[in-house]
């Protein structure tokens, strides 16, 4: 029979032999770990909680289908949309000639309301310190007849400040700052906008314009603005009328 003294050194080897074990299997593991991270980290797919995972933002939807809408209007480069009006055209824009959308619709069909257009002498992309947009100040209130709302109510032009252009990828934000009359001089003709002093004196008449029929709000212009010139017809042959806005916001859409 074994005394009390041989089943103690049992006990002590047993536990001592279990101790053992459990370390190696430990340490192999560790080893397992660090082998497995560092010299095959592909392997190891799951990023480390202290490292943030960068992830950009979903672009949202353009309110544009271009591609839809180019098979209507072949000529169509952007879309304008002025809440509160009646204002929500195709823009377009002649490679041919500047007069073309005077009495052709976007859909290249012969009318006198014309279309909403820019001439040649602009860039498609808005990127001109002035893009000027043509529309005729039709009767039955279409093209860019609304643009008067600006100009016979106080109100109106309060409350309404932004004018939208899509073009393909971006929405461009546009804040109202001025609505005024002027002379019919062809305002791309007339100023070199590349020449900063230029453009500069050009929005000094934009801040204060020179006319009895003039509504204005308080922009900051400076000679990095980008101006957006809505022009139309005001019954006066010697008169044009001007609805001008800054790009205020340009957003990327998918």
């Amino acid at each position: 029979m074994e005394n009390k003294n041989s089943k103690g050194i049992k006990l002590k080897k047993f536990i001592f032999w279990s101790a053992l074990v459990v370390f190696i299997l430990g340490l192999a593991y560790i080893v397992f770990l660090l082998f497995n991270t560092y010299l095959f980290p592909e392997v190891n797919d799951t990023p480390p909680s202290s490292i943030p995972v960068s992830s950009e933002p979903e672009l949202p939807d353009n309110p544009i289908d271009f591609t839809a809408e180019a098979k209507k209007y072949p000529d169509i480069y952007a879309w304008i949309y002025i809440p509160n009006t009646n204002i929500n055209y195709p823009v377009v824009q002649s490679p041919d000639s500047d007069e073309y959308y005077l009495n052709h619709s976007a859909e290249k069909k012969y009318k006198r309301s014309g279309a909403i257009y820019s001439e040649m002498r602009n860039r498609k992309d808005f990127s001109d310190p002035n893009t000027v947009l043509y529309g005729h100040n039709m009767l039955n209130g279409s093209m860019f007849q609304n643009l008067h709302k600006f100009r016979k109510d106080q109100k109106f032009f309060d409350e309404n400040k932004y004018i939208y252009i899509y073009t393909p990828g971006h929405v461009l934000t546009y804040e109202i700052c001025a609505a005024y009359r002027y002379d019919n001089r062809h305002i791309l003709n007339s100023f070199n906008f590349k020449d900063p002093k230029v453009f500069e004196d050009y929005l000094e008449t934009v801040k204060n314009p020179k006319s009895m029929i003039s509504r204005t709000r308080e922009v900051e212009l400076n000679k990095d603005s980008k101006i957006l010139t809505l022009s139309t017809c005001i019954g006066n042959h010697d008169y044009r009328y001007l609805v001008q806005g800054v790009l205020v916001k340009d957003e990327l859409t998918k």
